[in-house]
């Protein structure tokens, strides 16, 4: 039996900017240490794979823990997922700030990620109730994604600003005044919400996919960290993942329903959005720090050259929910920039050497993000909203954590044979820039394969009757 109200219509727009918050505090997380990240590593005294586990402490907790999160937003209720995410959030984001040492703040950095896999999949579970399908949806999945996108490049320029003005610290302090506002928008804006009292958490799948995704993607990025061999972790973690399904055709309530998991587009949103998570964190991994270390430039500078990336990426994400068919050309324009920005010289300058690239992998990201969202949740029965997107939002979140440590190990040897010290680093940061831009053409590969296919479905479709006639 189903019970209680979801949340009322009567003020969509303020809702619609509730849950589009949300998501922006979600993201803004991913990519508001980066600019800091030198700051953080001179005053913890971090190695660079240490530094990177202050970024992946973040998506490993979020990414593996979505599936659990989407879950539970669907039995729970989206209210309280909605609630407990943005508490759990705002208490993570203030232990981050008060941290004094790197055990503390990866720590933190985790309790963050927990918070964020309850908020993200309640956000878009609430927005996919309220708006049904059609062009009302599409536009609210637009503002909702340009908010995502402003997210990842906003940390950017306030991880700069505060950085230069109060220490790194502040980074993570304005992340839990900010859920402030949300906490009490939402006891206001949002009264109980659905949930089905007689189902129950399926908890070996929980335990097993948690399990699995931690180990796959702690094993690629801590090699350094245990004695055990490079391999271990990771082929622990997909035998983990490969019994999974197994398991979860024989649950009452599974974790990932069998109707979601073979429906197409849900299939092919999620490869493809696995690809893009892997290209939207490393470039907002490797540019701020290739601007930093070769560049020379300041936080504050750092963070305000981002600015036009910013830009672009917002207006592209808010286009790309009134357009149709952003996602190919989005994926080719971001794969162009990236390629261009890996030939950014050791001595460049931003006007004639970072702008341009920086406005294509904006506009890229942009019209590629929102219909693959869209896509992920393409079909997705109402009961199981909050798990699509609990699964899109996993897909984005371990492709950047699996991609960032892939590509922090391409770039490491590179830079580590090469003489002198400053051309070595700028010869690693641009070898992992075209590895960047090559995930996106696969990506683009994989959008075209499906564009052909569903090209060739209706025209097939629109010659069977002619072929009985």
């Amino acid at each position: 039996m189903t019970l209680a109200a979801s949340p009322p219509r009567s003020r969509p727009d303020l809702l619609l900017v509730l849950l589009a918050g949300a998501q922006f505090l979600v993201v803004l997380n991913t990519s508001i240490v980066n600019v800091a990240l030198p700051a953080i590593g001179q005053d913890l005294d971090l190695t660079p794979t240490g530094l990177a586990w202050i970024v992946n402490a973040y998506l490993i907790a979020f990414g593996a823990l979505l599936p659990l999160g989407g879950r539970l937003t669907d039995l729970l209720g989206h209210r309280t997922a909605f609630l407990a995410g943005l508490l759990v959030f705002a208490a993570g984001s203030l232990a981050a700030s008060l941290s004094a040492g790197p055990t503390a703040l990866i720590a933190a950095r985790a309790v963050q990620g927990i918070g964020a896999a309850l908020l993200s999949p309640a956000s878009l579970a609430i927005l996919l109730a309220q708006w049904p399908p059609g062009p009302a949806r599409g536009k609210a999945l637009g503002i909702w994604g340009a908010a995502s996108a402003a997210g990842g490049a906003a940390g950017v320029l306030l991880s700069g600003v505060l950085t230069s003005a109060l220490g790194w610290w502040a980074i993570f302090a304005i992340s839990a005044l900010l859920a402030l506002p949300g906490l009490i928008a939402t006891l206001l804006l949002l009264t109980r919400s659905e949930r089905k009292p007689t189902a129950r958490l399926d908890v070996p799948g929980a335990l097993i996919v948690t399990a699995g995704l931690t180990l796959l993607v702690y094993g690629l990025g801590a090699k350094d960290a245990t004695p055990l061999p490079d391999f271990v972790l990771p082929a622990a973690g997909m035998l983990l993942l490969s019994v999974l399904m197994p398991i979860e055709r024989r649950a009452k309530d599974p974790l990932l329903p069998p109707s979601l998991l073979r429906n197409r587009s849900t299939a092919t949103g999620n490869l493809l959005m696995l690809l893009l998570g892997a290209v939207w964190v490393a470039t907002f991994f490797f540019l701020p720090l290739y601007q930093q270390k070769i560049l020379g430039y300041t936080p504050l500078e750092a963070g305000l050259t981002q600015l036009p990336l910013a830009a672009a990426l917002t207006a592209a994400s808010w286009g790309a929910g009134r357009l149709r068919g952003t996602l190919l050309p989005g994926l080719l324009v971001l794969a162009a920039g990236l390629l261009w920005l890996a030939r950014l010289p050791a001595d460049g300058a931003f006007l004639p050497d970072l702008l341009g690239p920086s406005l294509l992998i904006g506009a890229g990201l942009g019209l590629a993000f929102v219909p693959l969202t869209a896509l992920g949740i393409e079909g997705a029965e109402p009961q199981h909203a909050g798990t699509a997107g609990g699964l899109i939002n996993t897909s984005r979140q371990v492709g950047g954590a699996l991609g960032l440590a892939v590509l922090t190990s391409l770039a490491a040897p590179a830079a580590g044979r090469a003489a002198p010290a400053l051309a070595a680093l700028a010869h690693g940061y641009r070898r992992a820039l075209v590895a960047t831009a090559l995930i996106a053409l696969l990506a683009a590969a994989g959008a075209g394969i499906r564009l052909l296919r569903g090209r060739n479905r209706t025209s097939t479709t629109a010659a069977a009757p002619s072929g009985h006639s």
